[in-house]
């Protein structure tokens, strides 16, 4: 099936992409403090690695295929657990050490707003083929 419209394609699978990257930040905001995990330890921040391909069915022209855009893995950060001097607390090491997971707010809520940025020019590159598309074909009915 051949497409007329591939940026449209190449949007939404941005979109869905980072749609992903939001739903990871949240988790990450969600688990800010969570001490222990079924691992054990502190939660570890995760992060979303995007990698774009080509997509042969998705273009005009076979021989031009559609750049697309996809999660390429979710992996944990490797940064160390914030440790807070905290001697009376029930997760404190022999030295009063609480290691808290490696997540800041300020950082996630900085990439929440990139990923929302991101969604909102895709959203305008859907808009803008679709006021295309129509007015294609109001060209064609007169």
């Amino acid at each position: 099936m051949i497409k007329i419209m591939p940026g449209m394609d190449s949007a939404a699978s941005a979109l869905q992409a980072e749609k992903v990257r939001m739903e990871v930040i949240s988790q990450n905001i969600a688990n800010a403090n969570t001490l222990r995990t079924a691992e054990g330890g502190p939660y570890q921040r995760q992060v979303v690695s995007f990698e774009t391909y080509l997509d042969e069915k998705a273009g005009v022209n076979p021989s031009s295929p559609t750049q697309m855009v996809r999660v390429a893995q979710i992996m944990s950060d490797g940064r160390a657990p914030r440790e807070i001097y905290q001697p009376g607390h029930p997760e404190a090491d022999e030295n009063g050490i609480v290691k808290y997971p490696n997540v800041r707010i300020h950082e996630e809520m900085a990439d929440l707003i990139a990923s929302s940025r991101a969604m909102e020019a895709n959203l305008a590159i859907v808009r803008t083929a679709r006021t295309m598309a129509l007015q294609t074909l109001a060209i064609g009915k007169s």
